[in-house]
């Protein structure tokens, strides 16, 4: 800075040399002074020492002031810079903790704190997600794995015969590590976009008749009232049996925390410019504010206690939007709190004709 201002000053001087003379010898004329008298000599140099001592004084003092601005900028980057560098090694070594606060030198420096303290935020639930993950996970194993343990260690002592009921706990068991085995790859197929979809052309009142229609035996099983409402038909083009497993996921979720005589409701209807929405709503346990955030990651549990008694592994919401997102839709959830029931959203893009574009053929992969 302090170079810029010099070079500023220098050109200053070299237009003044180059202009002054001439405008001040005709002055001088204008004035009836002879340019060659004493008078004339005497003003020239009274003028020409006020002009170097302005000038000097202006330049130095300009210097000065660059100097000390460029000081006090620097040093104002440098402790922004080495504490976003300090901070990002922080999170490097895995405190997800560590903050930015803004260094307030223009929006730039403020962009990049945020995207610091976002990425902090974002590996600290990765963290926390893996970590819950694989306790909910050993968890999950150890039930079924100790049952199985339990039951063969009685039969081999002769506490137990291999009769029906042993084989039927073993077969549960069983089953249940199957189950999660299967789950797991799901997810991760669908999250990691290796999910293969057959894309088709149909609409929201086929895929919301067709999914309570697979379900309705199951709510009568357990005396939960299964309700159409408010369907508005939209043309859409997904893969069918995904979307399917996408609502029997939500409807099973909503059977599974709706007590008997209580009521799931499906609804359908174009919501913003190009999507539709489908929405299950019940009027269950409702869910808790602090979970609602949470509700879609893979192992998460409300309740882990009545998760697990209920059968359910915490990932069937995580496969659930997985499966969405592919489709290039997005899922919500809403919950005005315990014994207020929930409300999921399911929102899809309408057909691509629908649109004005031409439908996709063939299969795509995700």
């Amino acid at each position: 800075m302090s170079s810029v201002v010099v070079g500023c000053a220098a050109s200053a001087w070299l237009v003044a040399s180059a202009l002054a003379p001439g405008i001040f010898h005709d002055h001088l004329g204008q004035a009836g002074i002879d340019h060659d008298s004493n008078e004339a000599a005497h003003v020239e140099e009274a003028f020409t020492v006020a002009i170097v001592l302005a000038w000097g004084l202006a330049a130095t003092i300009a210097v000065l002031v660059a100097l000390l601005t460029s000081w006090y900028l620097t040093r104002r980057v440098q402790r922004s810079v080495t504490m976003i560098t300090t901070s990002t090694a922080d999170i490097a070594r895995g405190h997800y903790e560590t903050r930015v606060t803004s260094p307030e030198l223009g929006r730039e420096f403020d962009d990049l704190a945020t995207s610091v303290n976002e990425l902090a935020r974002r590996l600290d639930a990765t963290d926390s997600t893996r970590r819950r993950m694989l306790a909910d996970l050993g968890h999950e194993l150890r039930t079924p794995l100790a049952t199985i343990d339990s039951y063969l260690e009685a039969v081999d002592d002769g506490v137990r015969t291999f009769d029906d009921p042993t084989r039927q706990v073993l077969w549960t068991a069983t089953r249940r590590l199957e189950r999660l085995a299967s789950d797991i790859v799901a997810v991760s197929d669908a999250e990691e976009q290796l999910t293969r979809l057959q894309p088709a052309r149909t609409n929201t009142e086929a895929l919301v008749e067709t999914a309570v229609n697979a379900a309705r035996e199951r709510f009568s099983d357990k005396g939960v009232q299964l309700y159409i409402s408010d369907i508005e038909p939209t043309e859409v083009t997904v893969d069918i049996e995904r979307i399917g497993q996408v609502l029997g996921n939500l409807l099973d979720n909503a059977l599974r925390h709706t007590p008997t005589g209580g009521i799931v409701t499906l609804s359908a209807a174009p919501s913003r410019e190009n999507t539709t929405a489908i929405t299950v709503s019940d009027t269950g346990e409702g869910i808790a504010a602090q979970h609602l955030d949470h509700l879609f990651d893979r192992f998460y549990q409300a309740d882990p206690a009545r998760g697990r008694n209920a059968g359910g592994s915490g990932i069937g919401l995580a496969i659930t939007r997985a499966l969405v997102e592919a489709h290039g839709g997005r899922i919500r959830v809403r919950s005005l709190g315990p014994g207020h029931g929930a409300q999921f959203t399911l929102e899809l893009p309408c057909a691509r004709e629908a649109q004005g574009q031409a439908p996709s053929s063939g299969v795509a992969r995700f």
